[in-house]
């Protein structure tokens, strides 16, 4: 796996990052790449997820506290200059396994440091149990990128006041807030942070690929899209009825439905499950203009694997939410 590295040390807007990975996964013909970033503080949330459900923006304003969506599931993080981000973009269409995999060679990479770390949950990498890197996926055609976090040490008042976990979710997990949930590598390593990721870097990766100022241009170009209102704010649509669950192993999920003469007009999913596929073919789609029934809900979804599309969601499963 090779480290992709930018031509000069500008600490860049957290959406310049993610357009990196898209180039990378689009552009450049590595097998595996992998790149540390980091970021002024800045509250990312997943691209399936309401805003105002998942971020207090009154306070980010008052603080000076970016917010963006990013392109993959799962949940709301929040980052800054103590906390490193990680990108693994590699030559894969099977987006499961190659979370697995990275999230395990992260886990591994820091027992080699002698912490008693594991990779845990959904997207969890932990240390002694409490989280110290949260991660989330999306898959381009022929590519699967991971990216995520790594507490080495941050803001834990930004952290726990400019994000909101609803009760529910902290409940499921045995704990009362975020803070009691996470830890920093920081308590538990005796190196600063530049240490740190100069030691996973060589761990890592076995050699170099640096981008051009022409490379960059392009990056930027591909940014613009995240920096849109509509991209950023995303598209809350009409309801008539709408189921809200958590569901271990998958996440929560907001379902909305939009209903005209009992046939379901318009159907949309909040939440920070994660998408294994095309949510919109392969699951909405055969649903507009379905009966809004158990029996009809049934014979559309026959041939649909919910499974394949939003990880670990049977379709049975997913038909119990919709008739609650």
């Amino acid at each position: 796996m090779k480290y992709l590295e930018l031509p000069d040390n500008t600490v860049r807007i957290l959406p310049f990052y993610l357009a990196m990975e898209e180039y990378a996964a689009r552009v450049i013909g590595e097998e595996s790449l992998l790149f540390m970033w980091q970021v002024a503080p800045t509250v990312i949330f997943g691209r399936n997820q309401l805003i105002e459900n998942e971020v207090n923006l009154p306070y980010c304003r008052e603080h000076g506290i970016a917010t963006y969506r990013r392109k993959s599931g799962g949940g709301c993080v929040y980052a800054d200059m103590s906390n490193i981000m990680f990108s693994y973009i590699t030559r894969s269409d099977n987006v499961q396994t190659t979370f697995n995999d990275y999230t395990q060679a992260i886990a591994e990479m820091l027992r080699s440091l002698g912490l008693n770390a594991s990779s845990g949950g959904r997207n969890d990498v932990l240390i002694d149990g409490m989280k110290v890197s949260g991660n989330a996926f999306y898959h381009l055609p022929g590519r699967s990128i991971v990216h995520g976090t790594m507490l080495y040490d941050t803001d834990m008042d930004h952290m726990t006041q400019a994000i909101t976990p609803s009760h529910a979710k902290l409940a499921s997990k045995g704990v009362s807030s975020v803070q009691s949930r996470v830890t920093t590598l920081s308590q538990h390593l005796d190196m600063d942070i530049e240490q740190f990721k100069a030691y996973a870097r060589q761990a890592l990766t076995d050699g170099t690929v640096t981008l051009t100022a022409a490379d960059v241009e392009q990056i930027e170009q591909i940014m613009q899209e995240y920096l849109t209102p509509t991209f950023i704010l995303g598209h809350n649509p009409q309801c008539t009825l709408q189921r809200e669950c958590l569901i271990d192993g998958v996440g929560s999920m907001c379902v909305s439905l939009e209903l005209k003469s009992n046939r379901i007009k318009h159907i949309n999913i909040a939440g920070d499950y994660f998408l294994l596929s095309d949510i919109d073919q392969g699951l909405f789609k055969p649903l507009r203009g379905v009966e809004f029934s158990p029996t009809a809900l049934t014979e559309a979804l026959r041939d649909v694997d919910v499974s394949t599309i939003i990880m670990n969601l049977s379709t049975n499963k997913f038909i119990n939410i919709l008739t609650n």
